[in-house]
């Protein structure tokens, strides 16, 4: 192989890889401004709630500080956990009940509100 052809395999060589962080480079550049889009659209919508004192909390519970827990008995952090619980298990029933009413399903007993 004649000298010259050496040179030009290192040209192409160093042109191609020019080449791939040229296109590398842009490729990140465009998932940047993505990223930057997404995060203004992001900050638009936080803009619009209000800061947290603004906002309504619900009238049916009172709401603890947050990190208040940590400083809380372990009975009574139980005994919230299983309040929840009960409240959420008690939501579901009635919304199954609910639901097969509407369809003209039979009812399970267990279902059955009857206290």
């Amino acid at each position: 192989m004649p000298w010259w052809s050496w040179i030009l395999i290192w040209v192409a060589l160093v042109a191609l890889s020019l080449l791939f962080y040229v296109l590398l480079g842009i490729r990140l550049f465009r998932q940047f401004m993505a990223t930057v889009r997404d995060l203004g659209e992001a900050g638009s919508m936080l803009g619009r709630l209000g800061p947290l004192d603004q906002q309504p909390e619900p009238d049916d519970e009172k709401r603890a500080a947050p990190g208040s827990a940590v400083f809380a008995s372990p009975a009574l952090m139980r005994h919230d956990y299983e309040a929840s619980k009960s409240k959420t298990r008690e939501e579901r029933r009635r919304r199954r009940v609910q639901r097969k009413k509407d369809r003209g399903q039979p009812q399970a007993l267990g279902d059955l509100d009857f206290t």
